[in-house]
């Protein structure tokens, strides 16, 4: 990934909260049809290693898991994105010296894939996800694997195999407008944030918020 200086982000503890906030990632793996790329909700253990772990399922039927066990991987997770107008910069009308660019943060995480064919750890995983995203989901009554019925659940878990994927690189960028003078980096940030983006013009205003 090309990564200018300006927009490159190191602090572990943004790059986890990216992640977590954002956990669909796109599995990047090298098998022998050539490149593949599968979406896939990650749970991201950061007590593991010096750069977590990530674990996700994916279906039986699916041949990532034969394909790229025990090979090098890529985890791209990106958060919210915009074009942004050389029109929401308050320098513009001074000289015009300003293009469109498309502001954007992303974490790839690095790591090797590693299979894990057991209910036990299967049934585990299912669980922590499925708390989590009922509760970001907002739910008065979460969904919980006892609501389905056991021979139900027990099924479908024999349709799934789980991955970990110990993290051994994480690469931040965040593009963000951190080149760009204080009060255009802003007039971006309300552009965005006046069509409803207001994830990233938030990001962009922490852009400018000392480490």
């Amino acid at each position: 990934m090309y990564l200018p200086t300006a927009f490159e982000e190191q602090r572990p503890e943004a790059l986890h909260a990216l992640m977590q906030a954002h956990p669909l990632g796109t599995l990047v793996t090298h098998g022998p049809d050539g490149l593949d790329a599968n979406h896939i909700p990650f749970e991201l253990d950061t007590a593991v290693g010096p750069h977590g772990l990530l674990r996700a399922h994916v279906a039986r039927a699916n041949p990532v898991w034969q394909q790229a066990a025990d090979t090098e991987v890529l985890v791209v997770f990106r958060a919210a994105d915009g074009y942004i107008s050389p029109n929401w910069y308050p320098s513009k009308p001074e000289h015009h010296r300003h293009v469109p660019t498309w502001n954007y943060a992303v974490v790839h995480a690095h790591g090797v894939l590693r299979v894990r064919d057991d209910e036990r750890f299967l049934r585990g995983l299912v669980a922590r996800l499925t708390r989590e995203h009922e509760a970001r989901s907002q739910q008065q009554k979460p969904w919980k694997m006892g609501d389905a019925p056991t021979d139900y659940i027990d099924g479908l878990l024999k349709a799934i195999v789980g991955l970990e994927i110990e993290v051994t690189r994480l690469v931040g960028k965040y593009k963000l407008g951190q080149n760009r003078e204080e009060r255009d980096r802003l007039g971006a940030a309300a552009g965005l944030e006046g069509l409803g983006n207001v994830e990233a013009a938030k990001a962009m205003r922490e852009a400018g918020t000392p480490s």
